[in-house]
């Protein structure tokens, strides 16, 4: 007898007032007073930092325990409610709306660092816990985590995005860093998805099935991550070049060459401006790449001569060094303040911010086309990037109240990410896809590995009760 397909139940609409007042009573009876049905606290809870409109859910939940978040689970499966779940609320894509209403899963409580394992390079984490707080943590045992989003998000959100920052050209993404996963599943069964060896060829690769699923397919309450030593020596500079195609190429020429370079970051003349606004810089305002290099006393100075032979080569230069702790944290703090930075062009203005990744031999192109596309369309978009790997970011800041404007900035955007995937990369480089790529999954992967994807939220979450309306329609 042939087996009926796998397939993932559409969702209509959001729940009918009864079943909000039914759940809601369920809820506090449960939670107490880590339940809230209030107007503020569930806007919150919806609470996106670009264009998106708000879409509140009906409750919020504050969990602590993993027993908490199994409890819940049965609660909203028994009254066929959707669970969002939300680390910080830091995403860009729509990740935390919740288009069917059900439950916010507040997961910040659970921020306990449960085990550091110095000896193997690992720790683990629930997933509450932000990326500032665990370097706190481990900043005396020598250990740092590198990957670093420009905001302070949480650790389960991250993995949830397969996230990646500044350091990733040299030490990975979240895919690369986390080892295993405490996960519960649909049917409030708690799973670990692996061990924390360091290789493993037993089974299938759960761990990476859930990295990138943002909270579609369960719910992440522990994470194991690699860890890496502190560096004996750290130096970074900017550097300035004529024009945005020669920032890249030198970008190119350096990975291609093999240059361990930790940080390769792309500002364009507007980042410049707006950085050296907001964060009182006073920067030379022209395209130019912040650089880092991690290593001994002598193999960080090699590496800076070869890369500032390699600037030389592509019309760069006017190197700006920072050596000292304090020096390089004013710098690195200005990038990860890049995004409020841009805000600050246009008060008042929304960002309609989005990234793209492209393979790095495509990077200047890819970067050269978009400049010419903001300059036709007539947006003001500053640019900047992780483009060590070939990821960068554009925040068209719109006029919400103008229609033509709003209208402009999503065939932009549009254009920007068929631009990649004509060109061999991705709709999404690291903010992931939420609601707002939807569009361009099929474009990017096919139908067919489109279609594979619902089969596989249909073997793990076939009533959609979790995270529904995010990385594809049903």
């Amino acid at each position: 007898m042939a087996s009926s397909p796998l397939t993932v139940r559409k969702r209509e609409g959001r729940l009918a007032p009864e079943t909000v007042a039914a759940l809601n009573a369920d809820l506090s009876a449960r939670f107490g007073n880590r339940f809230s049905a209030s107007d503020a606290i569930r806007r919150q809870h919806a609470h996106t930092l670009t264009w998106l409109e708000n879409q509140p859910p009906d409750a919020v939940v504050f969990a602590e325990t993993r027993e908490d978040v199994v409890d819940l689970v049965a609660i909203c499966a028994r009254r066929d409610a959707p669970i969002v779940p939300f680390g910080i609320g830091s995403s860009l894509e729509g990740h935390v709306n919740a288009p069917h209403g059900g439950v916010s899963l507040d997961l910040s409580r659970m921020n306990a660092i449960l085990a550091v394992n110095a000896q193997d390079l690992d720790c683990v984490i629930e997933p509450g816990v932000t990326r500032t707080r665990l370097n706190a943590y481990l900043h005396d045992s020598g250990l740092f985590f590198p990957i670093d989003p420009g905001a302070d998000a949480s650790l389960g959100g991250m993995a949830s995005t397969r996230a990646s920052g500044t350091n990733a050209v040299r030490y990975g993404t979240m895919k690369d860093l986390v080892l295993s996963l405490g996960v519960v599943t649909a049917d409030g069964t708690f799973v670990r998805t692996g061990t924390r060896a360091r290789k493993s060829s037993a089974g299938y690769d759960l761990t990476h099935l859930f990295v990138g699923a943002e909270g579609t397919l369960g719910i992440i309450v522990e994470i194991a991550l690699k860890l890496a030593g502190l560096p004996e020596a750290v130096s970074a500079a900017t550097c300035s070049f004529p024009d945005v195609r020669s920032a890249c190429n030198a970008t190119i020429e350096t990975i291609q060459t093999g240059l361990p370079i930790a940080r390769i970051e792309l500002l364009d003349t507007l980042s410049v401006r707006a950085f050296n606004a907001y964060s009182r810089l006073s920067l030379p305002e022209a395209p130019m790449l912040l650089v880092e290099f991690h290593g001994t006393e002598a193999s960080v100075a090699e590496q800076a001569a070869r890369f500032g032979a390699i600037v030389a080569e592509n019309g760069g230069g006017n190197f700006i060094w920072a050596t000292k702790p304090e020096e390089r944290t004013k710098l690195w703090k200005a990038r990860h303040d890049g995004f409020y930075a841009q805000m600050a062009l246009r008060p008042g203005a929304r960002p309609f911010a989005t990234d793209t990744c492209v393979p790095i031999s495509r990077l200047a192109d890819c970067v050269e086309e978009t400049l010419e596309d903001i300059a036709r369309s007539g947006l003001l978009a500053p640019i900047v990037g992780h483009v060590g790997d070939g990821n960068f970011h554009v925040s068209p800041l719109v006029d919400m109240a103008d229609a033509k404007e709003i209208e402009a900035a999503e065939a932009f955007a549009s254009r920007l990410a068929h631009r990649a995937i004509a060109m061999g990369g991705t709709c999404t480089g690291e903010h992931g896809v939420g609601q707002k790529k939807i569009a361009y999954m099929e474009d990017e992967h096919g139908a067919g590995a489109l279609d594979l994807m619902r089969r596989v939220k249909a073997a793990f979450d076939p009533r959609n009760l979790f995270n529904p309306g995010k990385i594809f329609t049903v």
